[in-house]
């Protein structure tokens, strides 16, 4: 029996070596040549295999440096991810050059294929290419940057992420929105918060004409001064802006850094506070109307 088993052993083992030996032959087997360099199938596998993982460790490098050191050194988070983006890119584009090269594959002998392979991105990945070449602008010009507020077309959002490819917005319905680079070049975009995190919030309001004007400007004041999101500098303040044929129309002007992302409930807010101000103090909010005369 032990001889059976020592015999089995060494069948197994030599299998073993069979196998290892035609892999071997067959990942040192030529695929093509570059200037009379051989490329085996064990070149393109381990450069393969080491770019993979130059992608996940440069991502987590990235992550390390934008939400650790960075952190600690309290950089505006939108500066944090665009250092840390372009850092992944750059260890990425340094990286792959160096693992071809060792893998022995000559660089300069890519040049008339990278122009060839130009022409198809042109036509067949130009907007890829667009969107990549903008992400690029964007995180260098960072008209927009990562936290910030923004209108682009008909999506009103945060700003959560910036790729290479498109930006991630965060609407107030907590649906993510992807939007490619290319629109932030091409489109027009509002940043609320390009400046500093402060806007100014217009609210209309018409009286009837027998309100006591001074009297309503007054109350406009108080509701805005009562609430907790409007800033005390720069003041409230209060436009008396037209004459319509059933009502005198105001505006109030209110200052906000603490929701600039939820316009329309600031607004709400302050409408709700003029309602009540304006029954306990009786002005009346007029309403279109129309008198009619006949004649006998």
């Amino acid at each position: 029996m032990v001889l059976a088993y020592f015999f089995y052993k060494v069948a197994n083992m030599e299998t073993i070596l069979v196998l290892f030996e035609k892999t071997k032959n067959y990942l040192d087997s030529q695929v093509f040549t570059i200037e009379g360099n051989p490329i085996t199938f064990l070149n393109i596998l381990m450069a393969l295999i080491l770019i993979v993982l130059l992608v996940f460790i440069s991502g987590k490098l990235a992550k390390l440096l934008e939400n650790r050191i960075f952190d600690k050194n309290k950089l505006d988070i939108g500066i944090r991810h665009a250092i840390a983006t372009i850092f992944k890119y750059s260890l990425i584009t340094i990286g792959v050059i160096i693992i071809l090269s060792s893998s022995g594959i000559n660089l300069s002998a890519l040049t008339v294929l990278v122009g060839t392979l130009g022409v198809g991105i042109g036509f067949g990945l130009q907007s890829i290419t667009s969107n990549f070449i903008s992400g690029i602008i964007i995180l260098f010009e960072r008209p927009i940057k990562v936290g910030d507020r923004i209108e682009v077309g008909d999506t009103s959002g945060d700003v959560v992420k910036i790729s290479g490819r498109a930006t991630t917005i965060l609407t107030n319905d907590n649906i993510a929105i992807i939007v490619p680079n290319s629109d932030f070049i091409n489109k027009e975009v509002t940043n609320w918060s390009y400046n500093d995190r402060m806007v100014r919030f217009k609210i209309p309001i018409s009286v009837a004409y027998s309100s006591d004007v001074r009297l309503v400007e007054k109350l406009l004041i108080e509701v805005a001064e009562e609430n907790p999101n409007v800033l005390k500098e720069p003041k409230p303040i209060v436009r008396f802006m037209s004459y319509e044929n059933s009502a005198l129309n105001f505006e109030l002007r209110i200052w906000t850094s603490s929701l600039i992302h939820r316009q329309g409930r600031v607004i709400s807010e302050i409408n709700f506070g003029i309602f009540d101000k304006f029954k306990e103090n009786d002005i009346v909010v007029p309403f279109p109307q129309m008198d009619i005369r006949m004649k006998r």
